[in-house]
C-alpha cells in the first residue's frame, strides 16, 4: 500500500510540473470561468436585493425613527425643564419675597412692643423720680427744721456759755439768717 501512495504522489508531481502556472489564467477555461462569474454575481444580487438590503433599510428606517422620535422627546423635556426651572425660580423669588415681609412686620412688631415698653419704662422711671424728688424735699426740709433745733439750741448754749442772756426768738432769727445765706 505504501507503494501506491508512493506513486500516486509521484504521479500527481509529474502533472503538476506540466501545468505550471496558475490556472485562472488558462485562457482554455475562460469562458467557463466569466460564465459561472455571471451565475454568481446574479445570485449575490438577488441575494443582496430580496433579502439583505431590505432587513438593512428597515433597520435604517426604524433607526431613523427612533432617533426622530427622541429628538422630539428630548426637545419636550428640555421645554419641560426650562418650565419647571421657570416656575422654581418664580417660586424661589416669591418665597424671598414673603420670607422678607414676614421679617419687616416682625421687625416693626417688636419695634412697636420694644417702643410701649420703653415708653413704660420711662413713666415709671419719671414717676419714681418725681415720688424720691418729693421725699428728698421732705428729707430735706426734715433735715433744714432739724438743724435749725440743733443750731438754735446749740447756739443758745454757746451764747449762755459766754454768759451773755439772749432770747430765743433773736437766737433763732440769727440762726435763719445765717442756714440762708
Amino acid at each position: 500500500m505504501a507503494s501506491e501512495t508512493h506513486e500516486a504522489a509521484s504521479q500527481a508531481a509529474h502533472h503538476g510540473a506540466e501545468a505550471a502556472g496558475m490556472p485562472q489564467l488558462d485562457f482554455a477555461t475562460f469562458p467557463n470561468q466569466i460564465f459561472w462569474l455571471l451565475i454568481t454575481l446574479v445570485v449575490i444580487y438577488f441575494v443582496l436585493s430580496r433579502v439583505v438590503l431590505p432587513r438593512v433599510s428597515s433597520v435604517l428606517s426604524e433607526r431613523q425613527g427612533t432617533i426622530t422620535n427622541d429628538i422630539s422627546v428630548a426637545e419636550e423635556l428640555k421645554i419641560k425643564a426650562q418650565e419647571a426651572e421657570a416656575a422654581y425660580n418664580k417660586a424661589l423669588i416669591d418665597a424671598r419675597a414673603e420670607a422678607q415681609k414676614i421679617a419687616a412686620e416682625a421687625k416693626a412688631e417688636i419695634k412697636t412692643k420694644l417702643d410701649v415698653a420703653i415708653s413704660k419704662a420711662d413713666a415709671e422711671i419719671a414717676a419714681k423720680a418725681a415720688e424720691a424728688e418729693k421725699e428728698i424735699a421732705e428729707i430735706r426740709k426734715g433735715a433744714m427744721e432739724s438743724v435749725k433745733k440743733v443750731a438754735g439750741t446749740v447756739t443758745k448754749d454757746i451764747v449762755a456759755s459766754m454768759g451773755i442772756k439772749a432770747d430765743a426768738k433773736s437766737v433763732n432769727a440769727a440762726v435763719n439768717a445765717r442756714l440762708k445765706g
